[in-house]
């Protein structure tokens, strides 16, 4: 099963996104940061092959996480998590930083789970 770390401010949005992970058989959820700083620390700790992550935190955002979970981690996969829809400059800039594509919210489970199975 692949790992996933799970990165959401809030609380109800991360345990909705770690319960579709949980149930599907193929993932397993190694943890859940609350902001981009927690996210990087549990990316060294946890060891996940995916991570979840919303875009905007308070703290450090996920845009920001990215760039440097890019550099440090080349074997990572980071799927960023937006209520934005998937459209705008954040989505764009995302992908250019190396996200691998983009949940919406709020989440459909086979929609999740296909994004993350291609990976």
């Amino acid at each position: 099963m692949k790992r996933v770390l799970v990165v959401d401010d809030s609380l109800s949005v991360a345990r909705q996104l770690e319960k579709i992970i949980a149930e599907s058989g193929d993932f397993t959820c190694v943890g859940h940061a609350k902001n981009g700083a927690e996210a990087i620390r549990m990316n060294h700790s946890e060891d996940p092959e995916i991570i979840c992550m919303d875009m905007n935190m308070p703290g450090m955002d996920g845009l920001t996480a990215l760039r440097t979970l890019s550099v440090m981690d080349k074997q990572v996969k980071v799927v960023m998590v937006t209520s934005l829809g998937g459209v705008g400059d954040k989505f764009t800039e995302a992908l250019k930083l190396g996200a691998k594509n983009v949940i919406s919210k709020p989440f459909e489970a086979e929609g999740v789970l296909r994004i993350l199975r291609e990976l």
